[in-house]
């Protein structure tokens, strides 16, 4: 096709076997959307097309990615917001038609709709880095490392002292977004031996903790993308325990601050709260 489709944050350029997306940069463009910079999307990675009616007249073309096919999505699996969808190419209403014959074109020449067995869409290139509230988290493209931080970090981590885990001993990347409640990054093993719940994000030193300003979703995200993407490009790893249905965070949330304030009014003793709550957790 060749030709480009600008709406806002991003242009898309159609080319015959791939959409190039382009974000712009500026201050009213999603963080996330400046990391990325520039994306080639293969027509190979998407499973569909779709064009809805947006927010105050515009209209929002989204490509539907493949299941296993990007990085990026595999890691945020679901949790990003709508307006950081990296996807969802955002319009005005009078380009609707314009845009609807986009949709024909590209859902006419898509190939495959069911997972992807490898990865389609390059990560996020390495060295890549940001700073979590326990401590710093660094990768290199052969290994993860984190250095405490002596203001967060807990002593269970100050114990075990800094960290560092080889692509070659890792099975897979758990990430929780920083905008809901206990943001964490943890790293999981290859081999995952005895099937024992992880210790909480904050006791384990494979996990660092998010928080206000730490683990912003632009800098943490891009990280595990990529961390995700050389696990699997290092071979097929030992099965890793998939846990059930997780709770909506939110969800959690709101039942953690309604027990704290059962708590505060002296309906609760604190051996409750601490057991309920670390309860309520380990839904997440």
């Amino acid at each position: 096709m060749g030709d480009v489709l600008a709406g806002f944050h991003a242009a898309w350029e159609f080319e015959s076997d791939s959409v190039l997306i382009r974000y712009e940069r500026g201050i009213r463009t999603p963080k996330l959307f400046q990391a990325l910079g520039a994306r080639r999307i293969p027509l190979a990675a998407l499973a569909g097309v779709t064009l809805t009616a947006g927010r105050r007249g515009t209209v929002v073309l989204r490509a539907e990615p493949r299941p296993g096919a990007d990085p990026v999505m595999d890691a945020a699996d679901g949790q990003l917001k709508e307006g950081c969808d990296p996807y969802r190419l955002v319009l005005p209403a009078e380009r609707e038609t314009l845009a609807e014959y986009y949709a024909e074109e590209l859902r006419a020449r898509l190939p495959g709709t069911g997972p992807a067995d490898h990865h389609l869409v390059a990560a996020p290139r390495a060295p890549l880095q940001f700073k979590a509230y326990d401590g710093k988290a660094s990768f290199d493209g052969t290994a993860v490392r984190f250095r405490w931080s002596w203001t967060g970090a807990s002593s269970a981590k100050w114990k075990a002292g800094d960290q560092s885990f080889p692509v070659a001993d890792m099975g897979g990347v758990e990430w929780r977004s920083p905008e809901v409640f206990e943001g964490h990054l943890r790293l999981l093993p290859r081999d995952p031996g005895a099937a024992a719940l992880p210790p909480q994000p904050d006791q384990d030193p494979a996990a660092v903790v998010f928080g206000l300003g730490y683990g912003p979703v632009h800098e943490s995200l891009p990280f595990a993308a990529a961390v995700l993407a050389a696990v699997r490009a290092a071979g097929p790893a030992a099965p890793v325990p998939v846990p059930g249905p997780r709770r909506d965070p939110a969800d959690i949330a709101e039942r953690i601050r309604h027990l704290g304030e059962l708590h505060q009014a002296g309906l609760v003793t604190d051996e409750e709260f601490s057991l309920k709550k670390a309860e309520l957790l380990a839904e997440l």
